[in-house]
Order: structure tokens, then sequence, then C-alpha cells
């Protein structure tokens, strides 16, 4: 399996492990009577701080992966499977880890500022990935 397609895989169960972390967080508020099944309304911020800033890196990670995997199944196609490309779609995922741990963990200043510089390098190795292949001939 190429590099490429390793880190298309390493996202989505990115968000998965997201999805299943919300939904422990669920099961453990309602299963301890902390608040009832129907009280998480979808579009709207409920719970503590700590969960709505999970479930929004949740979200925001569901957001960037069609993105992120449209231009892997591209590439895969083009053939560009090593290389430049593969080493930007490493970085792709170190910043989605990176803007995931940093929205997680605070809402203060500095870790709103390096959430959005991890989100930054993302978009950038994704336009430079777009680039890679605009480049390919033919």
């Amino acid at each position: 399996m190429t590099t490429p397609i390793l880190t298309l895989i390493f996202f989505a169960g990115w968000g998965l492990t997201l999805v299943v972390m919300i939904v422990c967080w669920r099961a453990v508020e309602v299963l301890t009577g902390k608040t009832v099944a129907n009280d998480f309304a979808s579009g709207s911020q409920h719970g503590g701080d700590l969960y709505w800033r999970l479930n929004r890196a949740h979200l925001n990670t569901l957001e960037n992966l069609p993105i992120f995997g449209a231009l892997i199944v591209a590439g895969h196609l083009c053939g560009l499977t090593d290389g430049a490309f593969a080493q930007l779609a490493v970085t792709v995922v170190v910043g989605r880890v990176g803007q995931t741990f940093f929205h997680v963990a605070s809402n203060r200043v500095m870790a709103v500022n390096l959430r959005f510089t991890c989100y930054l390098i993302q978009v950038a190795a994704m336009g430079a990935m777009v680039v890679s292949l605009i480049r390919l001939p033919g």
C-alpha cells in the first residue's frame, strides 16, 4: 500500500477515533444520569466546553476528509504514490492531528493560534498537492 493511501486511511481512522470518543462521552453522560439521550441537539452547542471542542474537532475533520480523499484518489490514479506527493500527504495528516490536539486542549488565544497554524499547514500542503496534479503531463 502506498504512503498516500495509508495517510487517507489514517485520516479517516482519525475521524472515526474522534466519533468513538464522542459516543463514549455521551454514553457515560446518559448512563450516569447526568443527562438524557435527547439533550445532544445537533447544530447547537451542548455539553461542557471540552466536550464541545471535541465535537467541533470531529466535525472539522469530517469537513476536510472529502477534499483530502479526492486529492489522494486523484494522485493514486495519476501514479503519484511517492516522493513529494507522499510527503505532502503525511504533512496534511500531521497537521490534522496537531489541529485536533490544540482544538481539544484549550480555547485560549495561544491554542487557537497554534490550531490555526496547523490548519494553514494542511491547506498549504493540499494546495501543493493540487499543483502537483495540475503539473502532470498530458
